[in-house]
């Protein structure tokens, strides 16, 4: 039996000339979305590809950019200086240079400056704030000075006096029971030691020739000099002042013994022997002076004495051998005596019959410093010809603040 022949569709033809059959021909129909998607998502990645390569690129130049900038940077700041004349200095220091060398003071009435830099004129006293530079280079001086300021507190304060309210009393308790009636106690006591501030001065003075050479420094001179007068002064009163005009010192206090201390003295602890340490046990009048301290103070406790004084009981050993003074581990680190640190304050008495050459206490409790920020200069091209004489003061004051917290060591029998 012979089937009618079907109808032979054409066939369609694929791109590269050949053939397709009609299965193939709906499959390509069908897909046809999915070339469309594939096509668009490979462009896409093309020009993300494109944009990173190009965004890798202006980083990479940015990045080169800041490395020849950091090197430049690097490159001119390791450059030795060169003449102090190319360095721009600031306004206040041109001003009070030019009010130091000439007494130019026209500079200084029209520069508009900070509070905290060097003021205007003070009409009422003709002097001047020195500038911040020159203040400070004498504010490091004092406080590297051997004296009782790097170990006492130091408070600032802008009035002519500091008040300490001290409570060196203690409250009264007791034990209650339930139902029997309270008994009132002590009322503690609060001491009040009020501390002036004292004018402290210097006058150094200067040709007007070497003023007028302007190769000299005339503010590192100038501060030098202050520097040095005032750390003397300062550290010399700290330890024997009077009160009279200047700050009181720990020694200007009644010394009794310390067995009969009370509030007002210093108590001290005699070494046993008149003008010496005890040839046989010379170390017990060293311990004796630090547990007569209240434990309560020893914690910040430190020993003060001169360098001679120093020379001798550095000498001393226990009964062991071993020697009591140990010298810091650290660079800037104080000797030790006993495992607290000394001061060697040069202002301390030498070792003598009678003398309190060794102190021993928490200073920072026992011992406040007052002073007031500014200094001033007044400039004086007159009273001195040819020189000029510079007239410094700033104002400080000083006294024991708490006497149970300084305990002093006596060269006597008793």
């Amino acid at each position: 039996m012979c089937w009618p022949e079907r109808e032979r569709r054409p066939n369609r033809t694929d791109p590269r000339g050949k053939d397709m059959t009609q299965t193939q021909t709906k499959a390509i129909a069908g897909d046809e979305p999915a070339v469309e998607v594939k096509q668009a998502l490979t462009g896409f990645l093309s020009d993300f590809r494109e944009f990173q390569a190009d965004m890798k690129s202006r980083l990479q130049q940015q990045e080169e950019r800041l490395t020849m900038l950091d090197r430049k940077t690097h490159l001119t700041a390791s450059r030795p200086a060169l003449a102090a004349a190319a360095t721009p200095e600031a306004p206040h220091q041109k001003a009070f240079a030019a009010y130091l060398r000439s007494g130019d003071d026209d500079a200084l009435r029209g520069l508009e400056m900070e509070g905290k830099a060097m003021s205007t004129a003070v009409a009422a006293e003709g002097g001047y704030l020195v500038d911040p530079q020159t203040a400070d280079t004498i504010r490091s001086v004092l406080k590297s000075t051997a004296s009782l300021r790097a170990v006492a507190q130091v408070v600032t304060v802008e009035a002519t006096s500091y008040d300490v309210l001290v409570d060196h009393s203690d409250i009264g308790t007791g034990w209650a029971s339930e139902t029997a009636a309270q008994i009132e106690t002590d009322t503690p006591q609060i001491e009040r030691v009020t501390i002036p501030l004292h004018e402290l001065s210097a006058m150094p003075k200067a040709s007007q020739r070497l003023l007028d050479d302007s190769a000299f420094d005339i503010e590192g001179w100038l501060a030098g000099r202050i520097a040095d007068r005032f750390a003397r002064a300062e550290a010399a009163a700290f330890i024997n002042g009077d009160g009279v005009d200047k700050p009181t010192g720990i020694l200007a206090h009644p010394q009794v013994d310390d067995g009969i201390w009370d509030w007002g003295s210093l108590g001290y602890i005699p070494t046993g022997t008149e003008g010496d340490f005890d040839a046989i046990a010379p170390a017990d009048a060293i311990l004796d002076l630090v547990y007569a301290l209240g434990a309560e103070y020893r914690a910040n406790a430190s020993f003060v004495m001169n360098s001679k004084t120093a020379g001798t009981v550095r000498k001393m050993k226990d009964a062991d051998g071993r020697f009591l003074w140990s010298d810091g581990l650290a660079a800037g680190e104080p000797p030790r005596l006993l495992g607290y640190p000394v001061l060697v304050a040069e202002d301390m008495p030498d070792i003598a019959a009678g003398a309190a050459a060794i102190a021993f206490g928490d200073f920072r409790a026992g011992y406040t410093v007052a002073e007031r920020p500014d200094l001033r200069v007044l400039r004086d091209p007159f009273s001195a010809k040819p020189h000029v004489l510079f007239y410094a003061t700033r104002r400080v004051g000083g006294d024991v603040s708490d006497f149970a917290a300084i305990k002093l060591l006596k060269f006597s029998a008793a």
